[in-house]
């Protein structure tokens, strides 16, 4: 998937990189809260989504979605539908559309095949037309018939056939000593379960593909996270030659996960497009992307604790059920914080899966911390009660030296000082030790807290960057922004490295036929691709040294000017026709000889009111080790993201299932409930500063998902402390909390 020729600075993380060029670069424009590069476009509209290109000729494709939850197709009458005026065709591929989307990072064709009906709303056709009117209306009408055959659809009915599923992102099954033995002799136990609903990523963009062939290639634009492997899945569902395949996915209008992969959309428009001999474009309705997409598993999370008097874990047990659609190998990795987060010599973290004709379960952000460590940190609350603890005191205690299981040294931790700074930020000695006493009028005011982590991790990728002889210079690569800042990040590192300003370099991002790249998607974006950019300018100042005939160590690039040997000249003049480099990364010994992970401690306080229940969250803060912090404004919006994602998961969202047929219940977002406005309090930010020389060469870790991580369990342990009321089943509706609640 990578390869390049001579001009490339390749670097594989074996050691450790204790000096930055980022360190002691004097531009002054890493860290800063820059403004977006690309905000001016968006804000215009000039910025180019994938349904908005203006292709010549273009034929509009809605697609067709199964009116059954299992079953098989018999028929479609595409004559009904090609008297409708205005529609061109019916295009049917049973063999080739694929039934759902994919993976992020797997270079694989999605399960193709859907003339067997797996879900309901699994994509059978599209229907193409002069105008989106027409092809709406005939999708909408066109007569199916179908085998109907008997679906599994309730978790409840079905949760005793579990099975452990193949291994996804981490193992599904771990075992460490003998955690049941320790828990039996445990002076203080607790066993506990929590459930989490499914959950949909809801972006604000619906997944789009605008599908045009030149000869036997072909160019998909599209709404995608990671356009390098997208391609490969792309080709492999068609048939045909990476190299025939280009992905272009120059912005994007969020994506949480469920673009990572390719979608039925893609290879539905690529085929029909094909097939007419004239490009096609293809919008999912917003209930198509609800249908069709991904959805985050629903949880079954049983977590056992056996400690000694002083809250000291020694048994750790953390099983989860999940579920999944019939032959589909990803699991939600519900423990994969539990793995390293606390101590505890004796530990199991199970992983097993339901089957059941739902819509495919993927990743959504931070797929396994989101939802884990919900059950994992409110636990923790109950246990620090069990014990008589002060909640924040119990995670110090237990916070490790080492990692518990693997017994290697963490490449940087501030867990602990996380929670001491986040506590003092907050004021948590203000908090009522005894739940359901503190009150203003009808309001039952608490606060609580929670524990953040998030799995670092560093993706090979690559990056172009080029100086002209103008003294500009140019950064391209098939890297993605899904709003995360990634198109600002990248020009600040290469403008701090290079001394040439941030105005005066040009972005390109989200092209396949530039440098490949992972791609945004497990907040690894930045650090992976902007450790190729720093790869790239590292071996462009040398070459700059070289034509000012200077040591690299005796260079200053400052304000487009090279300074050196008592000399000043324009970077402009030192590149002929323009030089250029590629920047590689890859992962290497270090994130096997260290555990890598960001760490925070969210802060939350709530008034819940003592007659309808109403939970009002008053205020949050977050507090975040992530390594380098790139750039301060995109860092704390990412935070700000997640901790409103956090609010979401602990009191709105539930995607329902109709337990007949598996058919979504909501799947708008008038019917499925994110925070808005007014759900959503003042949210305080900030940052500890950290190096971590063991990640990347630019010492940044992941922190886009490091923001949800533990936002939603803080939510929830301060709506205990405020009423007294332990609800374990999410959200946490008024319902939920009615009956428990004490009396005015």
């Amino acid at each position: 998937m990578f390869g390049f020729g001579g001009n490339t600075n390749s670097l594989t993380m074996n050691e450790p990189r204790p000096v930055s060029l980022l360190d002691t670069g004097v531009q002054g424009v890493i860290s800063r809260p820059l403004d977006r590069v690309d905000g001016p476009a968006k804000v215009s509209g000039v910025a180019t989504y994938a349904a908005e290109y203006a292709i010549p000729n273009l034929a509009h494709g809605v697609l067709v979605g199964a009116k059954i939850g299992c079953g098989k197709v018999v028929s479609i009458d595409v004559e009904a539908a090609k008297r409708i005026p205005g529609v061109i065709d019916v295009v049917i591929d049973f063999d080739t559309f694929i039934r759902n989307s994919q993976q992020g990072g797997e270079t694989k064709a999605p399960t193709q095949g859907v003339k067997d009906i797996a879900y309901f709303g699994q994509i059978v056709a599209i229907v193409l037309a002069e105008t989106f009117e027409a092809a709406r209306e005939a999708a909408l009408s066109i007569p199916i018939e179908y085998e109907y055959k008997a679906g599994t659809y309730n978790f409840e009915a079905h949760r005793d056939e579990a099975k452990t599923p193949p291994p996804s992102m981490l193992q599904p099954h771990f075992s460490q000593g003998n955690p049941d033995k320790e828990y039996d002799k445990a002076a203080v136990k607790l066993d506990v379960t929590y459930v989490t609903p499914s959950q949909n990523s809801a972006a604000m963009e619906p997944h789009a593909s605008i599908a045009v062939w030149e000869d036997d290639a072909l160019t998909l634009y599209g709404a995608y996270q990671m356009p390098t492997s997208d391609a490969s899945q792309l080709a492999q569902s068609l048939g045909m030659p990476k190299n025939k395949v280009r992905i272009i996915s120059r912005f994007i209008g969020g994506g949480f996960g469920s673009k990572l992969g390719i979608a039925p959309e893609s290879v539905a428009a690529a085929i029909a497009a094909k097939q007419l001999g004239r490009p096609v474009k293809a919008v999912m309705a917003r209930q198509q992307v609800f249908d069709a997409t991904v959805r985050r598993s629903n949880t079954e999370q049983r977590l056992r604790f056996g400690c000694d008097t002083d809250g000291r874990i020694v048994s750790f047990v953390h099983d989860s059920l999940t579920s999944n659609l019939p032959d589909e190998d990803y699991f939600e990795p519900v423990g994969i914080g539990s793995h390293s987060l606390y101590g505890g010599a004796h530990r199991r973290i199970n992983h097993d899966q339901v089957t059941l004709n739902l819509t495919l379960s993927g990743s959504m952000r931070a797929p396994g911390e989101a939802v884990g460590m919900v059950g994992l940190e409110c636990a923790m609350d109950e246990l620090a009660e069990t014990l008589g603890m002060d909640p924040i005191e119990l995670r110090k205690i237990n916070d490790p030296a080492v990692d518990p299981e693997k017994d290697v040294p963490y490449s940087s931790r501030m867990l602990t000082r996380s929670l001491e700074e986040g506590a003092k930020h907050f004021g948590w000695d203000a908090r009522n030790t005894t739940p359901g006493t503190r009150r203003e009028g009808e309001w039952l005011v608490g606060m609580g807290v929670a524990a953040a982590t998030r799995n670092n991790q560093l993706m090979q990728s690559a990056a172009k960057v080029e100086i002209h002889p103008d003294g500009s210079a140019t950064v391209s690569s098939s890297m993605t922004d899904i709003g995360t800042g990634s198109y600002t990040i990248m020009a600040q590192i290469a403008s701090e490295i290079l001394g040439i300003p941030v105005d005066r370099i040009v972005m390109k991002l989200g092209d396949t036929n530039d440098a490949p790249a992972a791609g945004s998607g497990g907040s690894w974006g930045a650090a992976s691709a902007g450790s190729a950019v720093y790869l790239a300018c590292e071996a462009l100042r040398d070459k700059l040294a070289k034509a000012m005939d200077v040591e690299p160590d005796g260079l200053t690039l400052k304000d487009g000017q090279a300074i050196g040997a008592n000399r000043q000249t324009a970077i402009g003049d030192l590149v002929g026709e323009g030089i250029e480099a590629t920047g590689e990364i890859k992962p290497g010994k270090q994130e096997k000889q260290f555990t890598q992970a960001s760490y925070g401690a969210h802060f939350a306080e709530v008034a819940v009111n003592a007659v309808t229940g109403e939970v009002r969250v008053r205020r949050m803060l977050g507090i975040f080790a992530a390594g380098r912090v790139l750039n301060a404004k995109t860092a704390r919006s990412q935070c700000l993201g997640g901790m409103t994602f956090g609010i979401g998961t602990a009191l709105h969202e539930d995607l329902i299932h109709d337990q007949r047929n598996g058919k979504l219940v909501n799947r708008d977002l008038a019917e499925y409930h994110v925070p808005a406005n007014a759900d959503v309090p003042q949210l305080e930010v900030h940052f500890l500063d950290e190096r971590d020389i063991h990640a990347n060469p630019i010492h940044a870790k992941g922190i886009g998902e490091l923001g949800i991580s533990g936002a939603a369990p803080a939510v929830v342990n301060a709506i205990y402390n405020a009423t007294g009321v332990r609800v374990r089943d999410l959200p946490l509706t008024c319902d939920k909390l009615l009956a428990g609640l004490p009396p005015l």
